[in-house]
C-alpha cells in the first residue's frame, strides 16, 4: 500500500493499534548497532556485547520487504525519495514546484527543489539515486521554481516596484496595502517603498 518500510514513529497498524513506526525505528537502531559492531570486530576490537543488535536473519527479513528500510542517511529523506520514485515508476511527471504533488503528507515538489539547490550537501549515493529518476542539480544563475528569493532579489524587486510606481504617480506616498505589479510579479508597496518620500504632483 505505501511502497516502503519507512513509517513515521507515530504510525500504528491494525485494530489493536500496534506501534509499527516505533517498532521499525527500534529495529533500525538495532540493525545499525549490529553493523557498527561488526565493523569494530572486523577491525580487531574484542569484548563487544551482542546485546541490542538485530540478528542477521531479522535484518535480511526486513530488507526483503524493503531494501532501503535502513539507509545511512535521514529516514525522512529516504521516505520522500521512495514516494518520488514510486510516482515516477507509475509514469507520473516530476513536480516542478511546491503544491503540485503531495503524497502521504509530503510535498514532493518542495522536497525535489530542496535536493536540487542543496545538491552539494548530498552523499554521492543520494545524488546517483536522484539522477536515476531525472532529478538534476540546480544550474547556477538559473532560478529554481519554488525556492525563496534571496534578500538581494527581494530588494531589487521592491526597488523596481518603487521606480514603476514613482514613474506613473510622480511620488512615493504609497497606500499601505497597495500591490505593484512589475512584469507580472506583484510586489507589496509596503515592503518596496517609503511613504511620503516625495510630494504628490
Amino acid at each position: 500500500m505505501h511502497g516502503h518500510l519507512l513509517p513515521p514513529t507515530t504510525a500504528v497498524w491494525g485494530g489493536d493499534n500496534f506501534p509499527l513506526g516505533f517498532w521499525v525505528k527500534n529495529a533500525r537502531a538495532a540493525a545499525r548497532k549490529a553493523a557498527e559492531n561488526a565493523e569494530r570486530r572486523a577491525a580487531g576490537e574484542t569484548g563487544l556485547s551482542y546485546a541490542g543488535e538485530l540478528s542477521q536473519a531479522r535484518t535480511e527479513a526486513l530488507a526483503d520487504l524493503d531494501p532501503g528500510w535502513c539507509p545511512v542517511w535521514d529516514i525522512s529523506w529516504q521516505r520522500s525519495y521512495r514516494l518520488v520514485l514510486a510516482h515516477a515508476k507509475a509514469g507520473g511527471a516530476l513536480p516542478a514546484g511546491p503544491g503540485e504533488l503531495i503524497v502521504q503528507g509530503e510535498d514532493l515538489g518542495v522536497w525535489i527543489t530542496g535536493q536540487r539547490v542543496g545538491w552539494d550537501r548530498l552523499m554521492p549515493a543520494q545524488q546517483w539515486l536522484l539522477e536515476a529518476i531525472g532529478i538534476q542539480p540546480a544550474v547556477e544563475g538559473v532560478p529554481v521554481p519554488g525556492t525563496p528569493r534571496t534578500q538581494d532579489a527581494r530588494w531589487n524587486a521592491s526597488l523596481a516596484a518603487a521606480r514603476q510606481f514613482h514613474a506613473r504617480e510622480g511620488h512615493l506616498t504609497v497606500p499601505r496595502k497597495h500591490v505593484e505589479d512589475v512584469n507580472g510579479e506583484p510586489s507589496s508597496g509596503r515592503s518596496s517603498t517609503t511613504p511620503a518620500a516625495a510630494p504628490r504632483s
